[in-house]
């Protein structure tokens, strides 16, 4: 058994760009990092890691889930604070990709770290067995890999190598760490080069590479079949490339003609092209450059460019023709049967890449399960590739590469007609090397409504929503719209739903597994009504969704919401509704209404009083909680993490965060269960406002905005508005408003607006383009 301590403390040597956003992760959650790096300055020996941390909080899209997350990074140096590791449970290793400074810093740390302390390298590229040739048993036992994706807040893989010396329990215990407190999917990969994720990725990327140039495609073309056909994010192959870095390409692929064995079939599709030579030594390294494949011509009015593949020089972007009908949304045989070279890219990326990938079993992972969760959290795949063959159909797939003279792989033999996943008994199952059906299984603890609803049938279910048992007497209300937008179709579930939950279980969850819990409101609806002048059908919605939200408040069962990801307008206001929330740490909250025009009218202004009216350290009288929430909501400011949405009071101090999004339901289940001992539904607040003379503060602050270009003159009626049920309406001074009161005002002033041809501007825009109108 190992003597590894658990982890309370985590040392990062390494403040590049990787190390330092694993050091920032480990921060956000709410664990000590110790930061070292070289000594660069004599006179700032800790210099280095300094400037990073400072970076970090620089750095948009945020490393950082809140500001406050800095202040557990401890800064250091290697010279100096090498002993420091003395006090640390988990040593992550990023320094350069170089063997010899690696195993040279290795040599140091065995003088300094406690014995049963981890000790892990991030790299990408360098097998363990030669990372600690020449180190002591002791340390070989408590060594493994950790590889990291970039960024380390935002991508989920972890990619976890042990040697055969490793102590199973020791990378148990970073495993544990990794996935309850990282939230990180842990996927076991074996010791060859590039591991799962990039050695795939990276053999897809230069297929699609050489292809383009081979077939005479556009990079515009190129990323329209390798990308949303294919269940790939829509930067497709080159605009990833411009994501990544160019100048990254030739390293990856040295990297791996280095390390792979001779027969590996890299070695034939590796090779490197004039054009992106040149770019990289003019600096065209992509968005981090001066421009990539594509780029903003902003001497040209910002105009939207992408390289000529053939000349290299810059021309405006094309929208590519070609893909259409089943092709175009996904049908992956019609795809490949595409006639000409859209067609011929399509085969020459696709099947190369997932025979590839079938090879691989079981040299870089045990099987298909561990390939297509890499591919689909480290490159954001929609199908892993052993699922994007069952669409295709394995012996399909082969017949055309031996068609070709190309080898198939052994997977592909053995599944023959078979799938490589089903569902059988409620379960799904995976096809093994041994040739018979085994169940994908999950890490302890991990529930997900997908696997319910393969052995089960909804409870209730409409066009936009869907109740399910999610067992232990819990049920799970879910949002099934686009986006899970909120519609009348909900709000009568709601209504269906509270008496069944009553008679049958103890409590009721809000969640679902959408990318986003819901965008809010279905705008697209109410644009429809709005264009037939149906301000009845509007107000009736409005109505009902108040309705529907306070009978979640007052039910007598407890209710928790599980958000993750966007939970905006609407679905921040059921949030709000709830008893409690259980949010993933990726939680984009806010009441974003003033931003179309509108303000939040399904009782998100009255609940935001409460929260901030209830704060520990809030002032007395009526004026500071309306003035707090005056400024949040009319700035329709959205939080950037769920730690950041607990500052903004959108999240109440007692509410939870899961960091790992496969733990959210489980967690948020436990909570309601927790609550339904001597559950006691809430009494309904009364308000103290300050009336008009509130109202004209609150006017003066948003004129300061408007003076300072921060708002514009619509802006300045829509606040007006927002102030107007801020302050508790036309009265002079409010004593008490009831919540009733505040709904009726909430309906009122959004009626208001909505009848405003500059509301419909901006809902219009918004629909077009995701992007506000600033009229």
């Amino acid at each position: 058994m190992s003597d590894a301590p658990a982890i309370k403390k985590v040392c990062v040597i390494g403040a590049g760009t990787m190390g330092a956003g694993i050091a920032a992760h480990v921060a956000n959650a709410g664990v000590p990092v110790l930061l070292l790096d070289i000594v660069r300055d004599p006179a700032r020996r800790s210099g280095v890691a300094e400037d990073a941390v400072a970076k970090l909080l620089k750095t948009d899209p945020a490393p950082f889930m809140t500001p406050k997350a800095a202040k557990l990074v401890e800064t250091g140096n290697i010279e100096d604070d090498l002993a420091r590791v003395a006090d640390c449970d988990w040593v992550v290793e990023a320094v350069i990709e170089r063997l010899d400074i690696k195993q040279d810093l290795y040599a140091k740390l065995e003088a300094h770290r406690r014995p049963g302390t981890a000790v892990s390298s991030n790299t990408s590229t360098i097998p363990l067995a030669k990372l600690i040739a020449g180190r002591s048993d002791a340390f070989a036992r408590d060594f493994l890999i950790t590889h990291f994706f970039n960024p380390p807040r935002y991508m989920r893989l972890l990619e976890i190598v042990t040697g055969p010396q490793t102590d199973p329990a020791l990378a148990a215990r970073v495993e544990a760490f990794a996935d309850h407190m990282l939230g990180k999917t842990i996927v076991h990969a074996k010791d060859t080069p590039g591991f799962i994720a990039n050695r795939i990725g990276t053999y897809w990327i230069q297929c699609g590479l050489n292809a383009a140039f081979e077939l005479g495609l556009t990079v515009e073309e190129a990323d329209a079949v390798a990308g949303k056909p294919m269940g790939v994010p829509k930067t497709g192959i080159f605009g990833l490339v411009d994501l990544v870095g160019i100048d990254l390409m030739p390293h990856l692929q040295k990297s791996l003609t280095d390390t792979l064995p001779a027969d590996d079939a890299y070695h034939a599709i590796a090779k490197s092209h004039p054009l992106i030579e040149r770019m990289i030594a003019e600096g065209l390294t992509g968005r981090k450059g001066k421009g990539g494949f594509y780029r903003i011509n902003r001497a040209m009015e910002k105009r939207r460019e992408a390289i000529d593949l053939a000349t290299g020089d810059y021309r405006a972007m094309e929208k590519p023709a070609g893909l259409s009908g089943a092709a175009a949304k996904g049908d992956l045989a019609a795809l490949l049967a595409t006639k000409g070279k859209l067609g011929a890219y399509a085969w020459a990326v696709l099947g190369s890449t997932l025979a590839y990938a079938a090879s691989l079993v079981p040299q870089a992972a045990d099987d298909v399960v561990a390939i297509d969760d890499a591919m689909k959290l480290g490159y954001n795949w929609k199908y892993g590739p052993f699922e994007l063959i069952d669409r295709i159909g394995a012996s399909a797939l082969a017949g055309r590469l031996a068609g070709e003279g190309a080898p198939v792989p052994a997977m592909l033999t053995l599944a023959g007609e078979r799938n490589f996943y089903r569902v059988e008994g409620g379960k799904r199952q995976y096809l093994a090397l041994d040739g018979a059906y085994h169940d994908v299984v999950r890490p302890a603890g991990v529930v997900t409504l997908a696997d319910i609803k393969l052995a089960s049938q909804p409870l209730l279910k409409n066009g936009s929503a869907a109740l399910w048992d999610v067992g232990d007497g819990v049920a799970a209300l879910e949002f099934t719209g686009k986006m899970n937008a909120l519609d009348g179709e909900v709000m009568k579930l709601i209504g269906q739903a509270i008496p069944l939950v009553q008679k049958s279980f103890k409590a009721l969850v809000v969640y679902n597994e959408g990318s986003h819990f819901s965008a809010g409101a279905n705008l697209g609806l109410a644009m429809f009504a709005l264009n037939i002048a149906a301000y009845g059908e509007v107000e009736k919605l409005v109505a009902g969704g108040q309705k529907a939200y306070k009978a979640l408040k007052y039910a007598p069962f407890p209710v928790v919401g599980a958000p993750a990801g966007m939970a905006l307008g609407g679905g921040c206001e059921i949030l709000l509704h709830c008893d409690a929330v259980q949010a993933h740490a990726e939680l984009y909250m806010g009441l974003v209404e003033c931003g179309v025009g509108l303000i939040p009218g399904w009782g998100g202004c009255g609940e935001m009083l409460t929260r901030w009216r209830d704060a520990p350290a809030m002032p007395h009288g009526p004026m500071p909680a309306v003035a707090k929430v005056f400024e949040t909501v009319s700035t329709a400011t959205v939080s950037k993490s769920a730690a950041q949405a607990k500052e903004l009071m959108f999240l109440k101090p007692g509410d939870g965060i899961t960091m790992n999004r496969d733990r959210l339901l489980a967690d948020a289940k436990a909570r309601a269960l927790a609550l339904a001992e001597d559950y006691q539904a809430p009494k309904p607040p009364e308000f103290r406002l300050p009336g008009k003379s509130g109202r004209v503060g609150l006017g003066m602050a948003a004129e300061g905005f408007r003076k300072r270009g921060l708002a514009t003159d619509y802006d300045m009626v829509v606040s007006d508005a927002l102030a107007g049920v801020l302050t508790g309406g036309p009265a002079d001074l409010v004593d008490t408003v009831s919540e009733a009161d505040m709904l009726k005002l909430e309906r009122e002033a959004f009626m208001l607006r909505v009848r405003d041809p500059r509301t419909l501007a901006r809902i219009e825009q918004m629909l077009e383009t995701g992007k506000p109108l600033r009229n």
